[in-house]
């Protein structure tokens, strides 16, 4: 007799077809994440810049140009970094250039006047700056009115005090000579000393440039309050419906700028001796370029540390960059205007991909 079996069945059920992937949650490319970063064009100029200046002027090519681009760079970048994190947060500072130099007066004429240790003065040129930047920030947001208007009444206010009370205490548009006051040597080491490197001599300002630059990364992409700035400057309401302290993140960063203020200023004492009341008008608009060509965005929001570095070392080859190469320095702002216009069409590219499915 023969046994009927029934057929052999498989264990196991066939796999389910695979669902479809989703455009909205499918990893994008490198190339695309690459291309999303803010800072991405400006590195692409740089090197654009870099390769040009190197072909076209031959002392370009030395090492100690090298290190004069660098502290061109610094001086630069050190108040662009400050800068960018108000403008990620929203906001402008048109004060940031005559306060560089309200705090190198302040500190020459308290030292010099009242015949006191110039540490005595930095301390209070500190105190004061970080005063000036919480001004415009409790200002803004008490009053409500846009930070174009409340840095630019301070502009004017800074920019006239800085003559008026040089002239008074002085008798001169520039303060005296502080070179042989106590504690002059010392402060100098510390705010305008230069490194030798390989028998290159590199001002200590680019040390503290690209510490500072890493210090401000970090700020804005592992602490809480780095996202309080991004938060703030996408949308305030809604930043503050979330518990984000707008009123304290916005002040912050003006006294961020204050702070950049300081520094800068107290490096142009020490190097200089001397202080000329009228400088630093119109430098506000260099650091807000540094900050727009690094990829920072003038309506807030979005930016990064990285890329007012490389604003701020495009504008230190630029600037050196047409003095090697013989050029009138008269296109130097010409220069400057066309890579603001490139950089705002890059910027908006690089928008359009960071949304793109």
């Amino acid at each position: 007799m023969i046994q009927a079996t029934a057929p052999a069945t498989s264990s196991s059920s066939p796999a389910p077809p695979a669902a479809p992937k989703d455009g909205r949650t499918s990893e994008r490319s490198l190339t695309r994440r690459l291309a999303a970063r803010p800072e991405i064009g400006a590195l692409i100029a740089a090197i654009a810049v870099y390769v040009f200046f190197f072909a076209v002027a031959s002392p370009f090519r030395e090492a100690s140009s090298l290190a004069n681009v660098l502290y061109e760079s610094s001086v630069m970048g050190i108040m662009a970094l400050p800068v960018a994190l108000l403008m990620i947060g929203g906001e402008f500072d048109l004060s940031a250039g005559v306060a560089v130099t309200t705090s190198a007066l302040t500190a020459s004429m308290w030292s010099f006047q009242l015949s006191m240790n110039v540490w005595v003065g930095v301390v209070v040129a500190l105190v004061v700056s970080l005063a000036i930047g919480a001004f415009n920030g409790y200002m803004l947001v008490r009053t409500g009115l846009p930070s174009f208007l409340i840095t630019l009444g301070s502009f004017l206010i800074l920019q006239g005090a800085n003559l008026a009370i040089t002239k008074i205490f002085t008798g001169n548009v520039a303060t005296d000579s502080i070179s042989d006051m106590d504690g002059f040597d010392q402060a100098k080491k510390v705010f305008a000393s230069e490194i030798s490197i390989g028998g290159v001599d590199v001002k200590i300002t680019v040390f503290y440039w690209l510490v500072f630059a890493a210090a401000a990364t970090w700020l804005l992409l592992r602490t809480k309050f780095g996202n309080w700035i991004f938060a703030t400057g996408g949308s305030k309401e809604s930043a503050r419906a979330v518990g984000v302290p707008v009123t304290f993140t916005k002040i912050a960063l003006f006294m961020g700028v204050g702070a950049g203020a300081w520094f800068v200023g107290m490096h142009i004492l020490f190097s200089f001796n001397t202080v000329q009341s009228g400088e630093g008008v119109g430098n506000e608009f260099l650091y807000i370029i540094a900050a727009v060509i690094g990829g920072c965005l003038l309506t807030g929001g979005y930016g990064s540390a990285i890329g007012p570095v490389i604003g701020a070392f495009i504008f230190g080859m630029v600037s050196q960059g047409i003095v090697y190469a013989n050029w009138n320095p008269d296109w130097f702002k010409a220069f400057l205007g066309v890579m603001l216009l490139l950089a705002a069409l890059v910027n908006l590219w690089v928008r359009r991909q960071a949304t793109r499915r």
